[in-house]
């Protein structure tokens, strides 16, 4: 502390000084005390101190709650009275009023602190986890060149890679998924799916069950295009033909001209 006031206390230099209001002032404070404090700018865009303790400092990564949105972008709740701004322009995709989103805190070319969304540049490579380990990974971005991008425990950086995405998944949205490579540089690439001998029996019940509901047939073989394959089922073509061969190696289907169908009883013939 370098000078009291009736209002309050400033600290730093005489140079540079912050003010920190009276009502956050420790009683018995005098001249020369160290105080650890915040600095931000108020909602009259002025620099000042405070001992609050905030939910999120430079540099940092944390879960925080929307407020309210405005025309300018979303406020978020991060512990002082002025709300936290999350411009438009930093949300990959737009939140709303009560929203919980993962957000780093940069200065932005004002000078004033703000919330991003795009959490590449802010999430830590040097994770403890090794291929096939299953984690918690929340989704902040989708590329469509790259994948869906998450953050394994709201810390580390994590890729679900295009090739492994058959459905949208929402920025937000809490994943369990398998590590299935570690890079050099500590990046993990990440699926939603089980291992291919463990997914198969998934995705043959699935299958069935959709040519159940299709009346007992559905136009597609192994032959298929890939993206029709992926936009219908939701995976990829070498699991569409796992799954396909599990069915006809259990006598529940057929292939026939037209594509899939169902076995009924009297087509089986015993050995």
């Amino acid at each position: 502390m370098v000078k009291s006031v009736d209002f309050g206390v400033y600290l730093g230099t005489d140079k540079e000084k912050v003010l920190l209001p009276a009502k956050q002032v420790p009683e018995g404070t005098k001249v020369g005390d160290v105080l650890q404090v915040f600095i931000y700018k108020d909602s009259d865009d002025r620099t000042i101190a405070t001992r609050k303790e905030v939910k999120l400092t430079l540099g940092e990564i944390a879960l925080l709650r929307v407020r309210q949105v405005t025309s300018v972008g979303a406020f978020l709740d991060w512990g002082l009275e002025k709300d936290l701004l999350l411009p438009f322009r930093e949300q990959p995709e737009k939140v709303k009023e009560g929203d919980e989103v993962l957000v780093a805190l940069y200065i932005d070319k004002s000078g004033r602190l703000a919330a991003t969304m795009r959490l590449y540049p802010y999430l830590e490579v040097n994770s403890p986890y090794k291929t096939g380990d299953l984690v918690k990974a929340r989704v902040y971005e989708t590329s469509d060149n790259f994948g869906v991008f998450a953050a394994v425990e709201d810390r580390y950086t994590g890729l679900i890679p295009k090739k492994e995405v058959f459905t949208k998944f929402p920025p937000g949205k809490v994943l369990e998924a398998r590590v299935t490579k570690v890079h050099e540089d500590g990046k993990l690439n990440l699926s939603v799916r089980k291992e291919s001998y463990l997914q198969m029996d998934d995705d043959a019940e699935k299958l069935y069950k959709m040519l159940e509901d299709a009346g007992g047939a559905l136009p597609f073989s192994d032959r298929s295009d890939p993206e029709d394959i992926r936009l219908t089922f939701s995976m990829s073509k070498n699991a569409f033909k796992r799954a396909i061969g599990r069915l006809l190696k259990e006598r529940k289907i057929t292939l026939t001209e037209k594509g899939i169908e169902i076995q009924v009883k009297s087509d089986i013939i015993n050995p």
